[in-house]
């Protein structure tokens, strides 16, 4: 693969953090997933690629419904730890080194392509959308979940930013719902859902812990969150439990579909 500068980050970052994102991460919880797909039967769905896919915990809930599933991701690491969790879950998927700007697979392949908690590190989201369009058949559905920036409050958007990216420089950004929506449907798709629900964050020395973060930016994160603005606490839900420090993190979840006909020109 011809990777850029933060492709390059992205894989030997998670690559190195591979087997803290197994069973007992926050992800293994995919009732997120369940919920988004909830009413959509496997004859839509199968068969399934999971992009980005992490130690799998995606596809594996897919798996589990029955769907024919492919997962996809940058990192080596992470697709070993997608075979073990398959592998642990008696189930059947299949895996692929893959960038998500460049899947790599002929057009109308796939009835459902997701992408979980991972496109906040893409370097090319419209890419990545284009992709997903172009791999899904006509009438397949696009989930995607991931953090979001805060509509309309810039200072809160620029203070999650510089956290992130102290804790995981291989953090790109995080995109407002309302950017979600515009670039997919720019991509073609029919927006079904697209909103943010909030979720807590168990606690940010795990969050140092999983991402490996070094000592200096640890400091630096710490400052952030000790003078973090009004407009931050707020929207974030900063705050100290039981000399734990924690957040509620905004979780968008998109679902939109490749129209069953393509669109005519203007």
């Amino acid at each position: 693969m011809n990777l850029d500068e933060l492709q390059r980050a992205s894989r030997a970052q998670f690559d190195g953090r591979a087997a803290c994102y197994g069973a007992g991460h926050i992800l293994s919880d995919v009732s997120d997933v369940a919920g988004a797909l909830d009413g959509l039967g496997n004859e839509a769905l199968d068969p399934a690629l999971d992009v980005a896919t992490g130690a799998g915990h995606t596809a594996v809930h897919l798996a589990s419904r029955g769907l024919r599933v492919t997962a996809t991701d940058i990192s080596e690491g992470m697709l070993e730890q997608t075979r073990q969790t398959a592998a642990a879950s008696g189930l059947a998927v299949a895996t692929a080194c893959r960038a998500a700007e460049d899947l790599l697979y002929d057009d109308s392949t796939f009835g459902l392509v997701t992408c979980r908690t991972a496109a906040h590190h893409f370097s090319g989201i419209v890419k990545f959308l284009r992709e997903a369009f172009r791999v899904l058949r006509p009438g397949g559905w696009l989930l995607v979940i991931d953090g979001a920036a805060p509509e309309d409050n810039p200072v809160a958007e620029d203070w999650i930013h510089r956290v992130e990216k102290l804790r995981d420089p291989s953090h790109a950004r995080f995109l407002r719902p309302s950017e979600w929506r515009a670039l997919a449907e720019e991509a073609g798709f029919e927006v079904r859902r697209c909103g943010c629900h909030p979720l807590k964050q168990p606690d940010l020395e795990w969050y140092f812990r999983t991402a490996g973060t070094a000592p200096e930016n640890r400091a630096a994160v710490r400052a952030l969150l000790e003078k973090a603005p009004v407009d931050a606490r707020r929207v974030f839900g900063v705050a100290e439990e039981d000399g734990r420090t924690v957040w509620w993190w905004p979780r968008m979840t998109l679902l939109g579909r490749r129209p069953e006909v393509a669109k005519s020109g203007p």
